[in-house]
């Protein structure tokens, strides 16, 4: 077997550091022929002394020789004194000129200069301690940016805080292993359940499932549940483990009701409904399109559930509410329902609206049913509310006390008179 070399390579932004002294460096994605995926971070002025030593490699391909023969990218010189303006505004000079290395003819892409760079280094997965004073600021890059779209860097960021609610064992080189009570920041949410987060000099992919946000126990980004359906295609065949799973072949067509943020959603077929992984369908209508994000690393099973973890603590003292199986299945039952009612009414079968029950209620007795037309094809209006004349007693109740003490003064003279 050869050796691997870079496949592709994606500019993610950049971190501005504080220790030892304040330093920017670019987070370069690096997808390598292994299938795996390694982030690093490299700093201009370490990529521009890497693009010299490549032109004096290969003085033909750089145009040493004949200026028409180059077709290694030009990169312009580092300032005396990096700015975060002149960081941000060199991204993307910096990912095209990547992007060029990485498309040159295999003798210069794949060569052993280039690999080592972009080789992961121990300072890479294990970066510098942290200023106890300043925290590290990171910028991401947009991704319409790159797609000539105009769209300016957002930032900075300050990655969520989560904590680990019970501890995980890896079971790949691309997951890191957590602790009950670690802190971990989450550099991206893949809706499939698998999270890249970093713990201290970690990182790696976790299953959502094991982590809490800090501030409270609700997922303000979690969507309600959408009973209408959006439909999917499964890509991979599944047999269901838990009772409130369902089993799906492939090429099978499902309605997703509710995304659920650990990566098992709500599905439906037919009248049923359960919980079926997400990465193993496909929006319908978009077969062969890649599931965009950084999930390449072609993971075989889907992330564990919450309901499957074994001594699971939260600092919540009351946990996020879910929706029971059988609460989802009686409200997309009723959805079918009417819906079903709906499209089989007859168009014009009824000459007046439904009434509401609180309508009904209240027009009971007192107001004339719409009959017919007019004579000019207009329907008839209602006839006026007359509403019932209160007792005496409920008048002497609510009247004021000038009016009271007339009514009373009225009735005397009215009895002595008789």
């Amino acid at each position: 077997m050869g050796e691997t070399y870079i496949r592709h390579v994606e500019l993610l932004g950049y971190e501005k550091r504080f220790y030892p002294s304040q330093h920017y460096v670019y987070m370069l994605m690096l997808k390598w022929s292994d299938l795996s995926e390694k982030l690093i971070y490299r700093t201009y002025p370490e990529i521009y002394t890497f693009h010299k030593a490549l032109k004096e490699m290969f003085p033909i391909e750089s145009g040493e020789i004949e200026r028409k023969d180059r077709i290694i990218p030009s990169l312009p010189t580092p300032r005396w004194v990096d700015s975060q303006k002149s960081t941000e505004t060199r991204q993307s000079t910096l990912a095209e000129y990547c992007h060029s290395i990485i498309n040159l003819p295999p003798h210069i892409s794949r060569c052993k200069l280039v690999c080592s760079f972009f080789k992961v280094r121990p300072d890479d997965e294990n970066p510098p301690a942290l200023n106890p004073l300043k925290r590290n600021e990171t910028f991401v890059v947009s991704r319409e940016k790159f797609r000539g779209v105009a769209s300016e860097i957002s930032g900075p960021i300050i990655l969520d805080s989560y904590r680990v609610i019970a501890d995980y064992s890896k079971t790949s080189k691309h997951e890191i292993e957590l602790k009950l009570g670690d802190l971990v920041e989450i550099v991206e949410k893949s809706p499939n359940g698998w999270w890249f987060c970093q713990c201290e000099s970690k990182r790696g992919w976790v299953p959502s499932s094991y982590l809490e946000p800090l501030d409270g126990p609700e997922e303000a980004e979690e969507p309600e549940p959408n009973y209408e359906g959006e439909l999917h295609i499964c890509i991979t065949a599944y047999k269901a483990e838990q009772e409130d799973e369902m089993s799906l072949e492939v090429e099978e067509t499902v309605e997703v009701i509710h995304k659920l943020l650990d990566g098992w959603w709500v599905i439906r077929k037919g009248e049923e409904t359960g919980h079926f992984p997400s990465m193993f369908l496909q929006k319908g209508g978009k077969r062969g399109t890649p599931e965009p994000g950084r999930n390449l690393q072609q993971r075989q099973k889907p992330p564990p559930r919450r309901s499957t973890i074994r001594n699971a603590q939260s600092i919540h003292g009351k946990g996020r509410r879910r929706l029971s199986p059988n609460a989802y299945r009686k409200n997309s039952r009723r959805y079918l329902q009417q819906k079903h009612s709906h499209l089989t009414e007859p168009r014009g079968s009824s000459k007046t609206p439904a009434k509401s029950p609180l309508q009904e209620r209240k027009n009971q007795g007192n107001v004339s049913e719409l009959s017919g037309s007019s004579s000019d094809g207009e329907p008839k209006k209602a006839a006026p509310i007359i509403p019932p004349r209160p007792s005496p007693e409920l008048i002497l109740e609510r009247c004021t006390d000038n009016t009271r003490k007339k009514v009373s003064i009225r009735k005397s003279s009215s009895n002595s008179t008789g």
